[in-house]
């Protein structure tokens, strides 16, 4: 086994809460001291973690720098980021800016953010978890403005969403809720409606990916009976990382 499937086993372990490894030790062995030797670490979680490969949100913030990639950046404001915990343990990724976002550089702030702040909280609440919005992390797949809040175009989440990966790979969260059809075509692929999706575990590279509706959605009037199934899809995820 090579020091990373090693560091990629004892990832695994660790996703699942496991704290601490044990390992048996080797039969002893004739020692001979040497002066001004540091002496050897035996935890081993501690010694391999700490050379984690993943980069940092930090260096993926440093490396988006200014960007000019798309044409989404004329109209922008604030680049849109992320917000929240960067060890999460549930990363909630929605579809693009708008004019609040957009204003404030922080995703998820207005009418359908604060719908979001109360879905993720009054639910963990019911559930008997201590669960608050920043515990979370919080992102988009478009990291700027579409115009007049128009779906971002094919183009546009092909050159952004590599970003959006780096950030999943950065956090590795114990499961990721894509809210609304872009952001699970974006992690997924599909090319099926997220009324068919929703409600079922999906798959982005070894994280589980529940699919649910957007804030945005529920807002509207004629979808309010959609609520009911939004808060059940997000309940599955609080029961499946939170046992």
């Amino acid at each position: 086994m090579t020091p990373e499937d090693l560091r990629q086993y004892l990832r695994f372990y660790r996703d699942l809460g496991f704290e601490e490894v044990y390992h048996r030790e080797p039969p002893p062995q004739p020692v001979v001291a040497l002066p001004d030797q540091p002496s050897a670490s035996t935890d081993l979680f501690s010694d391999l973690m700490s050379n984690d490969p993943r980069e940092t949100l930090e260096q993926i913030v440093a490396d988006l720098g200014a960007c000019t990639r798309c044409r989404l950046h004329q109209g922008r404001t604030h680049i849109v980021f992320g917000v929240g915990s960067q060890k999460a343990k549930i990363v909630f990724v929605g579809e693009g800016p708008g004019a609040d976002e957009d204003a404030q550089g922080i995703p998820f702030v207005g009418r359908a953010g604060q719908l979001l702040t109360q879905m993720i909280e009054n639910t963990a609440t019911r559930e008997g978890l201590p669960l608050k919005r920043p515990d979370v992390y919080i992102c988009n797949v478009v990291k700027c403005r579409p115009p007049e809040n128009r779906t971002p175009e094919k183009d546009e989440m092909e050159t952004c969403s590599p970003f959006l990966f780096r950030q999943l790979e950065a956090i590795r969260p114990k499961a990721i809720v894509a809210l609304g059809g872009v952001a699970t075509k974006a992690l997924l692929g599909a090319s099926t409606g997220i009324m068919q999706l929703r409600g079922k575990w999906h798959d982005w590279r070894g994280i589980p990916v529940m699919a649910t509706y957007h804030p945005a959605f529920l807002l509207r009037g004629y979808n309010a009976a959609y609520k009911r199934e939004a808060w059940e899809d997000l309940k599955k995820v609080l029961h499946y990382v939170y046992g």
